[in-house]
Order: C-alpha cells, then sequence, then structure tokens
C-alpha cells in the first residue's frame, strides 16, 4: 500500500499516473494547497519543502519500518526501482531515463511553472515576465519536440521519463503554446494522453480538480512564502 499526499497539479499528476500504470495499491490524502495543507505538521514530517506531492511506503522491499519520499522525481524512481518497471536497469537506457526526467525537473517544470504564474496568476501584468517564460517554454518544447523525432516515446521504451512530462504538458494553451508548431510533440502527447492508465489517473483527481487550483488567499500562501513565514505557521 502507498500513502500519497496529493493534489491535482503536474507534479501530483506524475505519481498517480505511475501507480496507475504499475498497478500499486495507493490511497488519496489530499493536501490542499490554497489552504495550507502543505503547512501542517504531519505533512512537513514527510515533506520538509512544504510540497507536495510526497509518499508513505507502507510495506518497502528492506521490510522496515515505512519509509517516507519527498519531491516527485525521487518518487518516480522510487516507485521505479520497488517495482522494477519504467527505469531500465543497464546502465545507457537508464542513463537516457534520468537525463530526459532531469530535464523536466530543472527545465520544463520551473520554466512552466514560471510561465503559469505571470500568464495566470500575477496581480499585475509584467510584459517582460511573461514574454520571458513564454519564450522558454517555447524552446523547451522545441528540444522535446526534436527529441521525438522518430521515436514513439522519449527514451527506448515508456518510461518515468515520459510520465514526468506529459502533465507539464497538458495546459500547452495555457501556456501560449500550439502543438500544431510541434507536430513529433503532438503525435507523442496524443499517445499519452489516449493511454487507460493516464485516463484513470486523470480521472481520480476529479474530487477535487472542479475546485479553483489557487484561491486568492491561496495565492497569499503560495506565492508569498519565505522561511519566516513556512516557519511561523
Amino acid at each position: 500500500m502507498i500513502d500519497l499526499y496529493y493534489w491535482p497539479t503536474p507534479n501530483g499528476h506524475k505519481i498517480t499516473i505511475f501507480l496507475e500504470e504499475a498497478g500499486l495499491e495507493y490511497r488519496i490524502h489530499p493536501i490542499d494547497i490554497s489552504a495550507g495543507d502543505q503547512f501542517k505538521p504531519d505533512f512537513l514530517a514527510i515533506s520538509p519543502n512544504n510540497r507536495m506531492p510526497a509518499i508513505i511506503d507502507q510495506s518497502p522491499d528492506d521490510g522496515g519500518a515505512p519509509i517516507s519520499v519527498f519531491e516527485s522525481g525521487a518518487i518516480l524512481i522510487y516507485l521505479a526501482e520497488k517495482t522494477g518497471r519504467y527505469l531500465p536497469s543497464e546502465l545507457r537506457g537508464r542513463k537516457t531515463v534520468l537525463e530526459w526526467l532531469m530535464w523536466q525537473i530543472g527545465g520544463l517544470g520551473p520554466m512552466a511553472g514560471q510561465n503559469h504564474h505571470f500568464v495566470q496568476y500575477a496581480p499585475e501584468s509584467v510584459p517582460y515576465a511573461i514574454e520571458r517564460y513564454v519564450n522558454e517554454t517555447n524552446r523547451l518544447y522545441g528540444v522535446l519536440d526534436k527529441r521525438l523525432e522518430g521515436r514513439e516515446w522519449i527514451a527506448d521504451e515508456y518510461s518515468i521519463a515520459d510520465m514526468a512530462i506529459y502533465p507539464w504538458t497538458v495546459n500547452h494553451q495555457g501556456q501560449r503554446q500550439q502543438l500544431d508548431d510541434f507536430p513529433n510533440l503532438k503525435r507523442w502527447f496524443e499517445a499519452m494522453r489516449q493511454r487507460p492508465a493516464v485516463i484513470t489517473a486523470y480521472e481520480k483527481a476529479a474530487p477535487w480538480s472542479q475546485r479553483s487550483a489557487v484561491t486568492e488567499e491561496g495565492k497569499k500562501l503560495l506565492f508569498g512564502q519565505t522561511a519566516q513565514v513556512c516557519q511561523g505557521r
């Protein structure tokens, strides 16, 4: 049993996609990031960075006490190693999957995240920031499109790299990107969107995805954090 601490964001969707693909039993504990659930002491005990997702593996492979894991990339690697799926064991294949996983964690995720912030959430329009992050998102889409030329999946086989990257492309219109400009990415996107496990993962988000992802009060929590603010809650 995997306990998943989750909210329906791109990073949250990464983990439900894996769990559905692997057929692992799990239960969702919603962490409402607009209500400040991420600051509660019980959650901070397993996710000291105030961020979801996080998991607790109730039956770790070493037979010991439950193991908690935070940060979405670390969770994907942990689950892939636990199940022996979606991360090759041989040197070169593993290297490639980890490269593209880190590309998402260090590139597409942060840049698209800033894109979302300045396009959708900033209290006032900042044209320079909007142009900067929309253009960088566009560049990264181009990198991914080139990678997918002649390939069905990002690595040689379907992997945690695909699972990590896809949720960050779902809101391409909100990021001011047109998939028609990236035909290889568009083909891959449609293949991902139609996978049964991906469909189910997004269906699992339904109880919470109908709510506003970020409320006005939530913006104060999400976008005004400092060390003192986090420690003081």
